[in-house]
């Protein structure tokens, strides 16, 4: 009996303790109005409109449209992406070629599918 006594005079000490502690709240609201939203995607548009050219840069650009379901736009990036370099991931070999395979231009598209055949293996799967 003073076993189940101690048990529960412990489960008592240790719940109440747990409870008392106090949770910190943070306003957000008032500091979502000082801000104002940056459009990242348009200014990325804009930097590239004036000609800079990264091989970062058209991965973003090209991945946007491509999530965005953009694909004219995407197929777009992904050339300037591969005027600048051919040495990509895998993943990218396929988003330009299902881009272009939206546009009616299979032969581009079915070139790169084969480029993607003769590269090296890599876990395709977990970036697309």
């Amino acid at each position: 009996m003073q076993k189940q006594l101690a048990i529960l005079v412990l489960f008592i000490v240790f719940s109440t303790r747990a409870s008392a502690q106090s949770e910190t709240f943070y306003k957000t609201d008032k500091v979502g109005e000082k801000y104002a939203y940056v459009d990242v995607i348009r200014t990325y548009e804009k930097v590239a409109a004036k000609g800079y050219k990264s091989v970062d840069l058209f991965q973003k650009l090209g991945n946007s449209s491509y999530s965005n379901c953009e694909l004219e736009k995407a197929a777009e990036w992904y050339s300037e992406l591969f005027a600048l370099t051919t040495d990509l991931d895998p993943v990218y070999y396929y988003r330009y070629a299902e881009s272009l395979r939206s546009i009616s231009e299979n032969e581009k598209a079915d070139a790169l599918i084969e480029k993607l055949k003769r590269k090296p293996k890599t876990s395709i799967k977990s970036k697309v």
